[in-house]
């Protein structure tokens, strides 16, 4: 009988009870608003940034309403601006070059690897070209961040982490978003900690945290912010500092609290999860697992693999069979942006030029989110379906090229 799956890959855990307490305190006292507070209260959200600052390490933290508002909060207190050119990854979400065009900046694509992170040799070719690289550790995958920090800080250029899906995770030893200026943290639903929107951004620079908290809209309520620089940082630039809104609010930040408490054990569950999912797709036919550095250590809240040098048809061939036994699974590879999956040379508004190795990468890249509602169960049947349709797909691919004499 043939094996159907029947889970949802969009359906998150529910928000803890504690959260929820915590959301419906705020909701019953109305102080939403982060600088709304009664007398001697400290507010969710200050609070929530002084958690998340001692759990990374960092000496400063501001909660925002997204992770694209992190990301170019970042940009802008790094002073980026109109005409700039800013490196970044050419396999990332749309968010990540959208920051940059939101300031008015240029992206500048630098290459993937078949580790699915960026290329450093590529880096090394292009850092005479920007200032800044706004590095994206996409889908959880991180580089060498020893050997990238040790090109860029030779070459003089300021690294941005977008850590959106590595909240949680290190390379050696040092927490993802501690080895560049600043580290941008994203609470999107289908991340690691979850308020629906929402984002985080770290640093250990006192006048670039003070200009960041500036940009938020902090309407000169320094004194409200716990994991901050102190005041007198502001007085040197709170009369040039621009307010562009874009603070997080109280009931967002109750939500997140008690999920930044769980976040280590949640961390071993969506990598148990993964591991599921690896061994059961080892040694398939025609699909590349992507392996993991001894020195990465990762928090898997998405799974991929390559089908590299294979035909658009045949890779949507293995969607098309895989999605009618209710695995969704979704492809870099399309001509068309779909959903989240567009590319580099999807967005028409930063130029581009063809990377052929990394697009030979991009074309063979699939990718699936692996929500913690799913038990290792779920994952080994869905491996047991992917590996059976991917395997069937190959199989039929090789008789035909036999047949043609390939």
């Amino acid at each position: 009988m043939t094996e159907i799956f029947k889970g949802s890959f969009t359906q998150q855990e529910p928000i803890p009870d504690a959260g929820i307490a915590a959301a419906l305190e705020v909701m019953q006292h109305g102080r939403l608003h982060r600088y709304n507070t009664a007398p001697g209260e400290i507010s969710e959200t200050a609070l929530l940034e002084e958690e998340f600052a001692a759990t990374t390490g960092s000496k400063y933290c501001l909660a925002v309403a997204s992770g694209g508002y992190a990301m170019t909060t970042a940009l802008r207190a790094c002073g980026v601006g109109h005409g700039d050119r800013v490196l970044t990854n050419a396999f990332t979400l749309a968010p990540v070059p959208g920051a940059i065009a939101a300031v008015g900046a240029v992206p500048v694509f630098v290459g993937v690897t078949g580790d699915l992170v960026i290329d450093l040799d590529d880096l090394a070719s292009k850092l005479d070209q920007a200032e800044v690289l706004l590095l994206s550790h996409m889908r959880g995958h991180i580089c060498d961040m020893d050997r990238l920090m040790a090109l860029c800080d030779a070459a003089g250029v300021t690294v941005i982490e977008d850590c959106a899906h590595t909240m949680g995770a290190a390379w050696n030893g040092v927490p993802s978003g501690r080895r560049g200026r600043f580290g941008c943290f994203s609470t999107q639903t289908y991340k690691h900690i979850n308020s629906g929107e929402g984002g985080l951004l770290i640093g250990d620079g006192a006048e670039d945290m003070a200009r960041a908290i500036m940009l938020s809209g902090s309407y000169m309520l320094f004194e409200k912010h716990r994991a901050a620089p102190p005041p007198e940082v502001f007085t040197r630039i709170k009369y040039e500092t621009p307010n562009i809104s874009g603070r997080m609010d109280n009931l967002r930040a109750a939500v997140l609290r008690s999920q930044l408490r769980d976040l280590p054990a949640q961390a071993q569950r969506w990598n148990e999860r993964y591991r599921v999912m690896e061994n059961g797709l080892a040694e398939t036919p025609g699909l590349h697992l992507i392996p993991r550095a001894e020195k990465e250590q990762f928090v898997a809240s998405s799974f991929q693999f390559l089908l590299l040098d294979w035909s658009g048809a045949a890779v949507a061939e293995v969607l098309r069979r895989c999605a009618a036994r209710g695995v969704e699974l979704k492809w870099f590879g399309g001509a068309e942006p779909v959903g989240f999956t567009s590319r580099y040379d999807s967005w028409r508004y930063a130029p581009s030029e063809p990377m052929p190795a990394s697009d030979r990468v991009l074309a063979g890249i699939v990718d699936m989110r692996l929500p913690l509602t799913f038990s290792l169960e779920d994952c080994a049947l869905i491996a047991r379906i992917i590996r059976a349709e991917v395997s069937a797909v190959w199989q039929r691919s090789a008789a035909a090229d036999h047949s043609a004499g390939v």
